[in-house]
């Protein structure tokens, strides 16, 4: 299974982005979604979450400016990030619970897309 994440790139305060992260391979069916993220110096932090019925949670930060999404029929999530401020340079990386069979589940992790906001 791969995790192919997209999107990242930079932009000035204020501008918006959206970040896709697409799994292919073995799948049977995935659980939650996530975006996390890491900006140099601190550590990884996890920024929203999707279940597979579309339950979203979303770090204090971002809330009213992200918006996570999937589309189960693409084995893909989305993170429609507005309003971006310079705290939000970041590398973004996506997560996602993936099962190959109906009792095993594993964690995968996409590779890190790096968002960077100029003030």
């Amino acid at each position: 299974v791969q995790l192919q994440a997209s999107g990242g790139g930079l932009v000035q305060a204020g501008e918006s982005l959206r970040l896709s992260c697409v799994a292919s391979g073995n799948i049977y069916s995935i659980d939650d979604m996530a975006w996390y993220r890491q900006a140099p110096g601190k550590e990884r932090e996890l920024v929203a979450s999707i279940s597979s019925g579309g339950s979203t949670k979303y770090t204090d930060a971002v809330k009213g400016r992200f918006t996570i999404s999937r589309d189960n029929n693409k084995n893909s999530a989305y993170l429609q990030m507005n309003s971006l401020k310079p705290e939000d340079t970041a590398v973004y990386r996506c997560f996602a619970e993936i099962r190959h069979s109906r009792n095993y589940q594993y964690e995968y992790w996409g590779q890190g897309t790096l968002v960077t906001v100029s003030s």
